[in-house]
């Protein structure tokens, strides 16, 4: 019988080791994982590389990470943000390395990943520094450049409901790069508000598959904000 669901928070990243690259989906606190990423702090892997739409803000989440001293890397879009302090103090340092990546280009490269491409050819950030160095080429009379997959060895993402199977369903906005950064990581870690029973989500509904799921974990709603 496939079972996917975890017991305990701690139980669903069992195998979390040091350099291990993870994936957070999010855009700000929407769809971000928090207790999630409680867990890997509590947990003490460092020396990792987070991949986000962004480096964190505020004292939570992947601002939390990096003042624990557990990140040594950020692939992300948005890395500083009115309160990044920790993002922020740590760069100027010379004490975490970034990789900075156009968002629409970090989606894309999340979802050649999880599609099995080689490569992409974009057009976002030709031109720019960002495109040092990169192969370039012209098609049909416009400038692309070539851009590599992003993988990672886990994904920890939020979704508001799945089953014990791995199926997810999202929340509007929630639903932002969890569902490219399932299919684009070795174990992908789901926390959901509620686990129903199998048959119970609509299958015109499910955005992400089970097979792409590893781990569910149920985490009561709104506990971040409670402990705010």
């Amino acid at each position: 019988m496939i079972d996917k669901i975890s017991p305990s928070l701690q139980h669903a990243i069992a195998g979390l080791r040091d350099g291990a690259s993870i994936m957070i989906s999010g855009f700000g606190d929407a769809g971000a994982p928090h207790e999630l990423m409680e867990a890997v702090i509590e947990h003490g892997a460092s020396d990792l590389t987070i991949i986000s739409n962004n480096a964190g803000a505020g004292e939570t989440g992947i601002a939390a990470l990096i003042k624990a001293n557990r990140v040594r890397k950020v692939i992300c879009s948005f890395p500083r943000q009115a309160a990044s302090h920790h993002f922020d103090a740590r760069y100027r340092a010379g004490q975490i390395e970034l990789e900075l990546v156009p968002q629409g280009n970090l989606a894309a490269r999340i979802q050649a990943a999880g599609s099995g491409l080689g490569a992409i050819f974009t057009p976002t950030g030709y031109g720019t520094l960002l495109a040092e160095g990169k192969e370039t080429r012209e098609i049909d009379g416009r400038n692309y450049v070539l851009e590599y997959p992003i993988h990672a060895d886990f994904a920890l993402i939020k979704a508001r409901a799945g089953d014990r199977w791995g199926n997810l369903i999202y929340c509007k906005v929630a639903r932002n790069f969890g569902p490219i950064m399932a299919m684009a990581a070795k174990t992908t870690i789901a926390q959901v508000a509620e686990i129903v029973e199998l048959g119970a989500l609509d299958p015109e509904a499910v955005v992400t598959p089970g097979i792409f799921v590893n781990r569910v974990v149920q985490v009561a709603p709104l506990t971040v904000a409670a402990a705010a």
